[in-house]
This record gives C-alpha cells, structure tokens and sequence, in this order.
C-alpha cells in the first residue's frame, strides 16, 4: 500500500511534468485544445496534492471550522480513498456527518483552547450595542463566536468569560475578580493563512485570560520601538480584509486567473474554498473602505470587518461616508457593529432622518415606543434626553441610557413629569448603586417606578421604605 508521503512525491512529479509540457504548448494554436486539458489536469492534481499535504494537521476529535461559515465541526474519520484522495470525514454541529476536502477545513483554535464551554457565562465588551450585559452561553460557534441562551450571536471580538472567583482558605480579605471588577486582557495570535483571504479578517486565533487590576497593573511595559511596532501590526490587521478584497478585486479585473479556470467564480472556488458571494462581499467592502479613506488623514475611525460595511455597498460614495459617521457616533466614536449600519440604512430606505436637535432639548421627558430587538422591553417606560446627537438621542431611563430615534420618542407634556421624573431616576439609580445588596423584590419595585410617570402616596412610600431599608440618605 503506497504512503501518503510516496503518493505527494509522485504527485509533484506528474505536476512537473505537466508543466514542462505546458511551456512547450504555450504559443502554439493549433495545440489550444491539448493545452486546455493539461491545464484541467493540472489543477486538479494540485488540489490532490494540497489535500493530502493538508492532512498532517487534522486528528480524531479535533474541532475544525470551514472559512464562510460559523458552524463548529468534530473530525471523526480520517480516510484516503483507494483513488488516492484525501477526505476528512467531520460532523456538523453534532448533528450532521460528511466527508470534506481537507485544504477546505481549518482547525478551530478558539475551540481547541476551550476558551468556553456550553452554561458559562459571559460579559458584552463596551465596543457592542449590548455593552455590559451578561449572558449564558447555549451553543459554542466557530471561530470563538457564540450563541447565547436568549438566541443572541456575539463574535468573539465582543464578548470576555466571566471567570469564577477562588478564595485561599481564610483569605477573607480577598478582592474577588467579578465582571464588575476584573479587568480582561485579550491577546490575540494571528495566524493568516495565505491561501485564504477570507480568513484574513475573520479568522484570527485568540487567548483570552481574565486577570485582576493588580496582576494587570504588573505587566512589563512595551520600549518605544515595541508600541510602534504593535501599532503597525494592529493596522495591518484591522486591515486584513480590506487587502483581500483588494487583491480578489485585481485578480479578477485583471483576468489573472484566466490559465487556470474560465470564470473568477470557479477560481475563487477552487483556488480559496470561497464560493462566489463571499467573494463579492470582500471586493465590494473593499472598495467601501477605500471611499471612506478618500476624505481622511487617515484619522478616521474605519472599518475593521466585511460585515460592517456590508450595507453600505449599493449606496452611493457621499451616503457611504454620511452614515458611516453616524454610526461611529452611535457606537460611542468607536468602530459600529454592522447592526448599527444596517439599522441606520434600513431607517433611511423607510425616510429621511429627522435632526434630534429639531425635535427636543436635553431634559425633555417622554414615554417610550415602537422599540424593537432586545430593547422592546423598555416600551412604555418613561425617559429623560440626555444628549442629542445628529439623528438619535441618548435618553436615560431607570436602569440604562438607550440611544434612540424621535420616532420612539411620545413627549410627556406634564410639568409635575418633568419636575419630578429628574429626582426619581435619581432615587432609582442610587438604589440600583447597591446592586450587590438588593432583594429580588426590590429590583421589581425600581423596574415597575420606571414604567410610572409620576408617583402616588403608596408608590412614594415604598421608595422611601426601600431608601431607609438599604441605607441610601434622601
């Protein structure tokens, strides 16, 4: 039975070959027809080749993803065909098991470094619309993505493992890492994978550890020279997919796939494991970027993901830049999720956007309505304008601060509202301050006061009660 290393040699050679043989067609007409075989030949020995090259990195049990999508997979056979192709056998998401072409798969190194495991819990990072929150995990995805027990799907960028504290026995006076507390460091190690260019902006390794202030605090400091090196490779890999659909732009203007394959489609396909959409995803981002880059000093917050830009593409160059800057400034003049574009675009397909300034001044009261998503809970709360922005306005209500649109704003043209709703949200947020001493009932009397907008005797009583109760001076 022939080695899987004799099979790779004898497959360079019969690459060599064909390559000979293809130098000495090139330029000759009337031999077009034997060229076009050979080239087919030619290809697909290559993939042959790569398949079987590609094996030495799998192993039974090991978690592997493939580049366009989040589905998580577990190798459970490794077989090479009696033709002498390779296929690793993977099941799906536990559900579904079939034979793929190896160079097709990667190992998922955010699964094989267990970062979490189905019931944990995690906390949202202050870059994502969901900043602070915390969820249970219900299903881990690929690349370190996950979905939580509410049905939410978070990219790994976004999300920290909330780490259980441990306490030496008699340590009573030890500080306990929370994730109120804790401050996580995440250190990533790219690995790019050059036959991929996909992967070059989603598919980064990461280990994530969660540390306290202190042990944070004694981390070795980087030389001038270090910062400005972290600095140059941190660009390149914000970066990573706009070079990608740079280059899958040029080599398809440029026809440079043309000796191998008849359409860009099948090249993309056969060359990246990239089927034709995502391809096109990255070329037109690519060119997304570019046009925001075009009125900047290289100042500006830009794009870090395809997805992020993704509802940009068919719009045109000035509405590209317009909304962009108003979705940095939504996400806190950081860099937007692509949910925050999509719903600024999605508000200009229904109709123009009315200025915040024109609707309302800071310290106007209204009720909330018409919110969706995760945030629909919060209908029928009363809300105090905090800070107006081009198109949304900040208001506060009792537990948090929203950003939201005039159109999910109903004024509450009551002067006892205005006069009194200030001082309320006040008394709330100070007793919401006691988190870690409030009773389950009390959170149901702040969440049902935030829902009033003004307070009767009974009502005013029990605040008072639960101020006096928790300690909190009026």
């Amino acid at each position: 039975m022939i080695s899987v290393t004799e099979e790779i040699s004898s497959l360079k050679a019969r690459e060599q070959q064909l390559h000979t043989s293809l130098d000495n067609l090139r330029g000759q007409r009337s031999k077009v027809k034997e060229h076009k075989q050979l080239d087919k030949e030619l290809a697909l020995l290559i993939r042959k080749r790569q398949n079987l090259e590609s094996l030495s990195q799998f192993e039974i049990g090991m978690p592997v993803h493939r580049a366009d999508s989040r589905v998580l997979g577990k190798v459970t056979q490794i077989v090479i065909t009696p033709g002498g192709l390779a296929e690793v056998w993977v099941s799906w998401d536990n559900k579904i098991e079939i034979p793929e072409q190896p160079n097709l798969l990667q190992p998922d190194a955010e699964a094989l470094a267990q970062i979490v495991a189905v019931g944990e819990r995690i906390v949202i990072g202050n870059s994502h619309e969901d900043s602070g929150k915390t969820f249970t995990v219900a299903r881990v995805l690929a690349r370190g993505w996950v979905e939580s027990t509410n049905e939410n799907v978070f990219p790994r960028e976004y999300w920290t493992k909330v780490e259980s504290p441990v306490l030496s026995k008699g340590d009573d006076q030890a500080e306990i890492a929370t994730s109120h507390n804790a401050t996580p460091v995440i250190t990533p190690e790219i690995n790019m994978i050059e036959e991929s260019p996909e992967e070059l902006g989603v598919s980064p390794k990461s280990i994530v550890t969660v540390e306290t202030l202190a042990s944070y605090q004694e981390i070795e400091e980087l030389t001038e020279d270090e910062e400005k090196e972290r600095h140059r490779l941190e660009l390149k890999v914000e970066r990573a997919f706009y070079e990608a659909g740079s280059a899958l732009r040029e080599l398809r203007d440029r026809r440079l796939y043309r000796s191998t394959h008849k359409t860009f489609e099948a090249y993309s396909q056969e060359r990246f494991g990239m089927t034709p959409r995502p391809a096109y995803y990255l070329i037109a981002a690519a060119g997304v970027v570019e046009n925001l880059e075009m009125r900047t000093n290289g100042s500006q917050i830009l794009p870090t993901t395809e997805r992020q830009v993704r509802p940009l593409a068919n719009l045109e160059p000035e509405e590209q830049r317009q909304i962009w800057q108003q979705a940095v400034q939504e996400a806190g003049n950081k860099v937007p999720s692509g949910r925050i574009v999509k719903d600024i675009v999605q508000r200009l397909k229904e109709k123009p956007l009315a200025l915040a300034s024109d609707y309302c001044s800071i310290g106007d009261v209204f009720t909330l309505t018409r919110l969706e998503g995760i945030e629909r809970k919060y209908n029928g709360c009363w809300a105090i304008a905090k800070e107006l922005r081009d198109y949304t306005i900040a208001v506060d209500v009792h537990d948090t601060t929203l950003s939201v649109k005039p159109d999910n704003l109903q004024p509450l043209d009551s002067p006892d509202a205005r006069r009194q709703l200030p001082e309320t949200l006040k008394r709330i947020r100070r007793l919401r301050s006691r988190e870690e001493m409030l009773d389950r009932c009390a959170y149901t009397v702040l969440e049902s006061l935030g829902r009033q907008v003004y307070l009767t005797d009974v009502e005013e009583g029990v605040l008072q009660w639960l101020e006096k109760y928790y300690g909190i001076e009026s």
